[in-house]
């Protein structure tokens, strides 16, 4: 999921356009797009990705694009783009485990042949998912925690996201929470997301129920208060709450945001991240407040589009 060093915000060209800004979340089985305007227009749509090959994602994308822009018929002012993918200071796409197709695709290239000389800015989905929550919250100190196919993390610290773009994302679902663990996609063994995702729950949950496990079932489970349910997610929970444990002794966020559209669909998620977190805190040392996400799934795209309206050639 994440962005490295130096992937972003990157800015493209200039525009005359005032007052329209569009945000841009890809994932690896879907892309959210959101587009507002200064006079209070708010216009979304979400497509999935319709087969594999860079080719067919580049020859939708386009497609979907076009489509969308009509409903802002003046053009934007600014794009916030949230990238999962590993890009490089160059633009290039070195990473991206959901779609390796796109390893070695020249960002600015592509957007520039969608956007013109409109100003485009990319930067980790988890950086935005922290930026869109704090401004939901009107708050400006706070770790993002986005449980979805991967886990994401955010640190607004002051006001601004730490460590800063131009120094690397904040890889929250690759701290190493288990050396015995699964390994993850990213080849280590024992990173947080290895264990910790969405994925990685419904398998655990399928292991432990013997059949195979989808997220209605998982939900339709905690309901019920099936064991395999139960264990499955509050395993999942548990880890999460060991990486943020680690993060609060460092960096002392008082503020938690559990997101993601894999957490978003059910409701005991944070309470339990919370719950953990709590039995972990040091004496004297308490543990952050921890709640569920205000915008649930679109905390990264109401992010991105944070992203295109903040001032300046390097914003973060």
């Amino acid at each position: 999921m994440p962005a490295g060093p130096g992937s972003g915000p990157a800015v493209t060209g200039r525009t005359a356009w005032p007052g329209s800004w569009l945000g841009i979340d890809f994932g690896g089985t879907k892309v959210a797009l959101r587009a507002e305007t200064d006079g209070g227009e708010v216009s979304e749509h979400t497509f999935r990705w319709r087969g594999r090959g860079l080719e067919s994602d580049l020859s939708q994308l386009a497609t979907e694009l076009a489509r969308f822009r009509r409903r802002i018929p003046q053009g934007y002012t600014g794009i916030g783009v949230a990238m999962p993918a590993t890009v490089g200071a160059d633009g290039l796409v070195t990473t991206w485990p959901n779609r390796p197709e796109w390893t070695g695709l020249d960002l600015r290239r592509t957007f520039r042949s969608h956007f013109g000389d409109t100003p485009v800015r990319w930067a980790d989905d988890g950086y935005l998912g922290a930026l869109g929550e704090a401004r939901a919250l009107g708050c400006d100190e706070l770790l993002y925690v986005g449980v979805g196919t991967g886990v994401g993390g955010g640190l607004l610290a002051g006001g601004t996201l730490w460590p800063g773009p131009d120094r690397g994302s904040f890889e929250l679902g690759h701290v190493v929470t288990d050396v015995d663990g699964p390994i993850c996609s990213c080849g280590r063994r024992g990173c947080l997301q290895a264990t910790a995702s969405g994925p990685a729950t419904l398998a655990r949950a399928a292991g432990m129920r013997g059949v195979p496990v989808g997220y209605d079932d998982l939900r339709q489970g905690l309901v019920a208060d099936e064991e395999w349910a139960v264990q499955a997610v509050d395993r999942t929970c548990h880890r999460l709450a060991v990486a943020i444990s680690g993060v609060r002794e460092l960096l002392h966020p008082g503020t938690v945001v559990v997101g993601g559209g894999f957490a978003a669909g059910l409701p005991v998620f944070a309470g339990l991240v919370a719950h953990h977190l709590a039995a972990l805190a040091r004496p004297g040392v308490p543990a952050p407040v921890v709640r569920a996400s205000v915008l649930g799934p679109l905390s990264t795209l109401h992010g991105a589009v944070a992203l295109a309206r903040l001032p300046g050639p390097d914003p973060l």
